[in-house]
C-alpha cells in the first residue's frame, strides 16, 4: 500500500473522503484542504479519473524535520529519484508552506532542484531538464513549522481542468468547486436543476457529466502517473475502459441554464456542444429577475455577482432584493443555493437561509447559502400586489 494526499478546495474535504473510499482508499484522514489516505496504484488511477472534488493526488515519498535549507537538500538528495522517473523527463519543483521559519521558499525550491539533479548526475551520469510550464514530472515540497514532506504529483495538470470548458467569461468557478456545490445542494440526476446566472456554464457542464455518469477525467490528454516508472499501462487502460463503457448516451436531463448576458449564453452553448453535451442542457437568454421556474420543484444553484464582476456594492444592493422577490413569486417548492463572498447577501435577499456552509474559492472565503422555498412563502408578495 502506498501513501497519498489528495488536495481539494477547503470545505469539501468530507465529500472527497466519500469519493476516495469509493475508489478503494483506506485509512482516510481529513486535513485542512485535503485528505490523507492509503491505497494501491489502482486506487490512485481510479481517484485521478473519477474524483470530481480533488485538485491533485500526491504520492508521499518522505518526511523529515528541518532547521535550514540544507536539511531539505539532504532529504531530497537521499531519495532514489532515478527509480521514479527517467532522466529524459523534464520536471518542476513547487514549494508551499504553513508557518515556515525559512526566509525564502524560492531558495528551498532551488535546493530541491539541485538535490534531484545532483542525484541523477551521480547515478546516471546526466541530469534531467527543468520545465516550469508543462513538465513531465511535478515534485511537491510542503513545509510546516518543523517538518518537510516531499511528494510526486500523480495528476499532472490540476484535476479541475476537465478539458471541457473552452469559452470563458469573467471569474469562472473551477470545476471541482462547482461539483462540490452541486453535491452540497443535494441535487441528484433526474431532479430538475437550474443555473439562472450560468456564466460559462460550469455548473451545468458538471451536472450533465454527473447525469450521464461520465467520469470527469475521461477527456484529459494525460495524467502525471503516466510519466512515472511505476506506471502500469494495462491496469490504467482497464480502469479507463470500464469508465468509458459505463458512460451513458446524451439526451435532455432536466438541466436548465440561463443568463441575461448574451456572451455568457453563447459561451455556455459552445462549451456544451464541444463537450458533446449540447442536447443534455436547455440554455436560453433570460434575466433571473424575470424568469419562471422550469418545473414545479427542483434545485437552483447560482454564483451571483458580489462586487468583483459587476462593480459597485449599491448596484448589488438593488439586485439582491429583486432576486428574492423572484424566488418568492415563481420558485415555491424549490431549493435555492447561492455561492457568494458577500456576507450581506441573505439580509438583502430578505430570505432566511436554512443552512450556511463555509467554502473557499481559492483564498477567498465564501458561503453557500441554502434557502428552502416552501409553498406559501409568496403570500405576502401576492397580498402586496
Amino acid at each position: 500500500m502506498e501513501k497519498f494526499f489528495a488536495t481539494c478546495p477547503r470545505g469539501l474535504e468530507a465529500l472527497l473522503v466519500d469519493e476516495l473510499q469509493a475508489a478503494g482508499a483506506q485509512e482516510t484522514r481529513v486535513m485542512p484542504g485535503g485528505v490523507l489516505f492509503k491505497g494501491d496504484w489502482a486506487c490512485c488511477y481510479q481517484a485521478n479519473l473519477e474524483s470530481r472534488i480533488a485538485t491533485r493526488i500526491l504520492w508521499y515519498l518522505a518526511r523529515a524535520p528541518y532547521t535550514s535549507e540544507n536539511d531539505v537538500y539532504r532529504l531530497a538528495a537521499k531519495l532514489a529519484w532515478e527509480r521514479h522517473f527517467e532522466v529524459f523527463r523534464t520536471f518542476r519543483v513547487q514549494t508551499t508552506a504553513i508557518r515556515c521559519p525559512l526566509k525564502s521558499l524560492d531558495f528551498v525550491t532551488l535546493r530541491v532542484k539541485d538535490a534531484i539533479c545532483d542525484r541523477f548526475r551521480d547515478h546516471c551520469g546526466e541530469r534531467p531538464n527543468i520545465d516550469t510550464r508543462e513538465p513531465d514530472v511535478r515534485v511537491q515540497v510542503f513545509l510546516t513549522e518543523q517538518d518537510c514532506t516531499l511528494y510526486l504529483d500523480t495528476s499532472g495538470a490540476p484535476l479541475w481542468q476537465r478539458g471541457l470548458r473552452h469559452a470563458n467569461v469573467e471569474a469562472p468557478l473551477k470545476e471541482n468547486l462547482a461539483a462540490g456545490i452541486l453535491k452540497l445542494s443535494g441535487w441528484q440526476p433526474g431532479t430538475p436543476l437550474l443555473d439562472p446566472m450560468c456564466g460559462s456554464g460550469t455548473f451545468v457542464l458538471e451536472a450533465a457529466c454527473m447525469a450521464l455518469d461520465r467520469a470527469p477525467g475521461l477527456e484529459r490528454v494525460r495524467f502525471g502517473f503516466e510519466t512515472l516508472k511505476h506506471y502500469q499501462r494495462e491496469l490504467w487502460l482497464g480502469i479507463r475502459n470500464a469508465a468509458l463503457a459505463r458512460a451513458q448516451e446524451g439526451g435532455f436531463r432536466q438541466i436548465y441554464a440561463s443568463d441575461r448576458d448574451d456572451r455568457a449564453v453563447r459561451a455556455t452553448k459552445r462549451n456544451l456542444q464541444q463537450a458533446g453535451l449540447g442536447d443534455v442542457v436547455q440554455v436560453e437568454q433570460a434575466d433571473f429577475v424575470e424568469r419562471q421556474a422550469p418545473a414545479p420543484a427542483g434545485i437552483l444553484v447560482a454564483n451571483p455577482p458580489y462586487g468583483e464582476r459587476i462593480g459597485e456594492l449599491d448596484e448589488l444592493a438593488e439586485l439582491y432584493p429583486r432576486i428574492g422577490s423572484t424566488l418568492k413569486q415563481h420558485f415555491a417548492g424549490w431549493t435555492a443555493c447561492f455561492f457568494t463572498a458577500d456576507t450581506r447577501f441573505p439580509k438583502l435577499l430578505r430570505l432566511k437561509p436554512s443552512r450556511k456552509t463555509p467554502l473557499f474559492n481559492g483564498a477567498l472565503e465564501c458561503r453557500l447559502y441554502e434557502i428552502q422555498m416552501v409553498a406559501g412563502s409568496n403570500r405576502k408578495i401576492r397580498a402586496e400586489a
